[in-house]
């Protein structure tokens, strides 16, 4: 599967109709990036059920800002809408298909009630 541009427009759509979505901030003066990116292309031929995504951080800063981006590459992952990994720097083709498989085997209702968790107890010391 080929890797899709995000940017503000389409952004939302893809998050939320999309199961599994990774993204890579990038920018075009990046090594790393340029190193990086036939990795998440070849990974991305293994995971049709995956949506791999790409920012450009140059194109897209206030995207980029939003989710606090301070170095690229980095990657984040997201389940079901939730962020359930982010990472600066760049990856090993078998660490990211490593990341992916654990992605895929994670119980969202676990990781939604440790969520609701956290948020309660953060509510209790506020």
């Amino acid at each position: 599967m080929a890797t899709v541009e995000l940017d503000k427009d389409n952004f939302e759509a893809t998050i939320t109709g999309n199961d599994i979505v990774i993204v890579d901030f990038w920018a075009p003066w990046c090594g790393p990036c340029k190193s990086f990116a036939p990795i998440y292309e070849k990974v991305s031929e293994n995971h049709d059920d995956v949506v791999f995504a790409k920012i450009n951080t140059e194109d897209q800063q206030e995207l980029a800002a939003s989710f606090q981006i301070r170095s690229i590459p980095t990657l984040m992952l997201f389940r079901e809408q939730i962020v359930i990994f982010s990472q600066a720097g760049m990856l090993p083709e078998n660490a990211l298909e490593e990341i992916l498989g654990k992605a895929k085997e994670l119980d969202m209702d676990m990781v939604r009630a440790d969520i609701e968790r956290q948020q309660a107890e953060a509510q209790k010391k506020s």
